[in-house]
């Protein structure tokens, strides 16, 4: 008896030191990025990650110089690791607006493009001169405008105002060329990585997601609306795809997940239902066959993320969000074979410890950075810092 004691006391020792190591070595891969006060921010939000053409790894941020408010003297800054992630390098700024805020970083890289066969980086991004409620009100505008990268994230072309072309504002007196009936208001690019198509029809459409708000606010957020804008020239002119038809669409990311087939995730901003809202596309992403709240995929009111590769002759679509009803917390990633009908795969990549208040995950963004391997790039532990931990996958 106490031989079998012994015995069952050495095993569970032995799981607990396996445990502990485990658990070590699982956070000894994350990193962090941006940590609040370092370099001259005192806040980093809004996290989105592309792998270049020579394998580098670019993490952008919102740099929030004065603290941690959506509005104010942000600038759109990033840092470039060459290991994979393990290591970055120092913080550079690659968009600003003045004293004003420069955000929403929406990164994409064009491999498809025969002028730059080293590939070139595009950032999208937006600028504000006023806080998002009042934008809404129309007391403020919020524009659309790129930047690129030929030399991996080294320097950066002179940005270009796209506008006109992708927006919808009518503010004639601040420019004639806002003269839209529609009256989009507030505007955002996807928070995360935009999307290049690789193949079928539309292949090497630039395509990234957005939403706006349209005419006056109303209530539980009915105004904001999810859409998209692309580019099938390599950035010379760009279109507006069809919005999608859910009273409340927010922040919203986009995949790949057949030759002309484009699915859409989106943050609920109305709360009514807790869940991502989905979508699907057969034309590239242009026109939406459907659209409904995935029960599959519950969400807090929140950001989240997708990511798609080819494996074989089918995709493998990606999410990743905080996935429970009530808080910004326990981040989950799925994988699919079946365009996010069914997963196949589930992980909890981070879950706050028990007690624990506030929004322990919040943020994120997906990188493949291996063909079993995947970078989650996420704002952790009350938006104090943004780490990257590379996730094994199946």
């Amino acid at each position: 008896m106490n031989v079998v004691k012994t015995k069952k006391k050495i095993n569970s020792i032995l799981l607990a030191i396996g445990f502990i190591f485990g658990t070590a070595y699982l956070y000894a891969q994350e990193v962090a990025v941006f940590e609040s006060g370092q370099d001259g921010y005192e806040s980093y939000r809004i996290p989105a990650i592309v792998k270049n053409k020579n394998g580098d790894l670019i993490a952008f941020a919102e740099g929030r110089v004065d603290g941690a408010g959506d509005f104010g003297n942000i600038n759109i800054v990033y840092k470039i690791s060459k290991d994979n992630g393990k290591s970055w390098g120092a913080v550079q700024v690659a968009a600003e607006n003045r004293d004003l805020q420069a955000g929403n970083p929406a990164p994409v890289v064009d491999l498809h493009d025969p002028r730059y066969p080293n590939g070139r980086i595009f950032l999208f991004y937006n600028t504000g001169n006023n806080h998002e409620l009042e934008v809404r009100k129309g007391e403020g505008l919020r524009e659309v405008w790129y930047i690129t990268s030929t030399d991996n994230g080294q320097s950066w072309s002179k940005p270009v105002n796209i506008t006109p072309q992708v927006h919808r504002p009518n503010q004639p007196d601040i420019h004639p060329e806002y003269n839209f009936e529609e009256d989009w208001r507030a505007y955002a690019n996807t928070p995360g990585h935009a999307l290049q198509l690789s193949e079928g029809p539309n292949k090497g459409r630039l395509y990234i997601p957005a939403n706006h708000s349209k005419d006056a606010p109303q209530e539980e957020a009915k105004d904001y609306f999810a859409h998209s804008y692309y580019s099938d020239d390599h950035g010379e002119t760009f279109r507006i795809g069809e919005t999608i038809p859910f009273e409340g669409g927010n922040e919203t990311m986009a995949a790949q997940i057949g030759k002309n087939d484009v699915y859409m995730n989106t943050r609920n901003q109305q709360g009514n239902v807790r869940t991502r809202i989905v979508s699907y596309s057969s034309d590239g992403g242009t026109t939406w066959d459907t659209s409904y709240y995935d029960h599959n995929l519950p969400d807090p009111v929140n950001q989240g993320s997708v990511l798609s590769w080819k494996k074989g002759k089918k995709y493998i679509l990606a999410a990743l969000n905080a996935a429970d009803t009530k808080n910004r917390d326990n981040l989950t990633l799925r994988l699919s074979k079946d365009g996010g009908k069914t997963w196949y795969f589930n992980k909890v990549i981070a879950k706050a410890p028990e007690g624990y208040e506030g929004a322990y995950t919040a943020y994120s963004d997906l990188v493949q950075i291996g063909k079993k391997k995947v970078g989650v790039y996420y704002e952790k532990d009350n938006y104090s810092k943004i780490v990257f931990l590379p996730v094994k996958i199946k």
